[in-house]
């Protein structure tokens, strides 16, 4: 249930490694157009061979809708809603429309990144509207881990964490996850596996926020962080990460507000790092506006600013909570008059922004802010007769 950055690579994945028939159920008619044409409508290398090859030989075969089979998987997103509270309404939608095909044995798992107690919720909803299946369906948890551009090597290599909600279903899961997964199962219970996901990703976003933070202090004290880093880095137990302009993307940038709205009075920590990553962005887009204003004094005329990257991590399409973004919107909002070239190499257009090609919208730009450190991007000169504000690393 659900084809997007996570359901279809998992599903193709099954369906290949796992010598399994898979049904991809999606609610929006262009993706499942595009998955039985063999078509992918996500950017994630290696992945459009392997979807031609398991829709060509029929075991994986897309649908609006879902039918009876042996085994359910809710892969659909979970956002938050007004004050960062979870939003689970996607994965009860995707429950309750497989809820008329379930039968005794099935397994049921969710993989959407959840709420502590998201698990149990859903296996009382399933059991309040269909009591006569209660102890005898597996209800289990299973976040994915993988690391957007690696997914389809990550999907089978990573250890996987399944937690069931009693013993026998977390057995069934992991029987149906060791037909293509080579890396560990780890087993424990549902709750376990909800705050294991949410941990994972929490831990990170505190790193990087400290990396962030660092970022901020060297600006002002005019040292270069990213020489600052790699000194530190020589210490053996120092491992500071890289900053950036922040965090994107549906894990890190979502997932500890789901620890820190559950717990407000304990998650001191995990809050101030998501307020910390968060302002970062509004740090460089104040520094952008700044550095306009500036070079319009300096110049006597408005500057061309090329806006280098809008999707949150490089060498990928997902533009999801992305830091560059907000950006780009607050320096738009800020009407300095200048002109504003956007580029995003990895998609074809945007519902937002005219995107510009990245060689031209350097070259002509007085302005260059790199906000994603694509691949293209580092082909570029570090042209002197520019101003440059480098937010992540593409000439550290």
């Amino acid at each position: 249930m659900g084809l997007g950055y996570i359901g279809l690579p998992t599903a193709i994945i099954a369906a290949r490694e796992g010598g399994v028939k898979v049904l991809g159920v999606d609610i929006n008619p262009e993706t499942v157009r595009k998955t039985n044409a063999g078509e992918l409508h996500i950017i994630e290398p290696g992945l459009g061979d392997l979807l031609k090859e398991v829709v060509a030989d029929g075991t994986l075969v897309a649908s609006g809708q879902p039918t009876e089979a042996d085994a359910f998987f809710i892969v659909v997103p979970t956002p938050f809603k007004g004050n960062h509270q979870p939003d689970i309404s996607y994965v009860e939608a995707a429950t309750r429309a497989v809820l008329p095909y379930l039968k005794e044995g099935d397994l049921y798992v969710i993989e959407s990144t959840s709420p502590i107690g998201t698990t149990e919720s859903m296996a009382d909803l399933i059991f309040a509207e269909r009591p006569e299946l209660r102890g005898k369906i597996y209800i289990a948890y299973c976040p994915e881990r993988v690391l957007p551009g690696n997914v389809i090597y990550e999907l089978v290599h990573n250890d996987r964490v399944i937690g069931g909600i009693n013993p026998e279903s977390t057995r069934k899961a992991m029987d149906f996850y060791s037909r293509f997964v080579k890396g560990t199962l780890h087993p424990t219970n549902a709750r376990t596996a909800e705050m294991c996901k949410l941990t994972e990703n929490s831990s990170r976003d505190v790193q990087i926020a400290f990396a962030n933070e660092l970022s901020i202090i060297c600006d002002k004290a005019g040292i270069n962080v990213w020489e600052l880093i790699s000194l530190a880095n020589k210490h053996p137990r120092v491992n500071i990460l890289q900053p950036g302009c922040g965090v994107g993307g549906h894990c890190i940038a979502v997932d500890p507000y789901f620890i820190s709205s559950a717990f407000p009075n304990e998650a001191k920590m995990i809050a101030q790092a998501r307020a910390t990553n968060n302002y970062k962005a509004m740090w460089c887009a104040e520094k952008v506006v700044n550095t306009i204003l500036k070079f319009e004094i300096d110049n006597g005329r408005k500057p061309v600013v090329a806006l280098m990257g809008v999707a949150f991590k490089p060498n990928i399409d997902d533009l999801r909570e992305s830091p560059a973004a907000a950006i780009i919107d607050k320096v738009m909002e800020a009407g300095t008059g200048a002109e504003l070239l956007v580029v995003e190499p990895n998609v074809k257009s945007h519902p937002k922004y005219a995107l510009a090609d990245y060689k031209q919208a350097f070259n002509k730009a007085d302005i260059v802010v790199m906000l994603t450190a694509h691949d293209q991007f580092k082909t570029l000169p570090n042209d002197s007769s520019k101003v440059i504000l480098d937010f992540c690393g593409i000439y550290k």
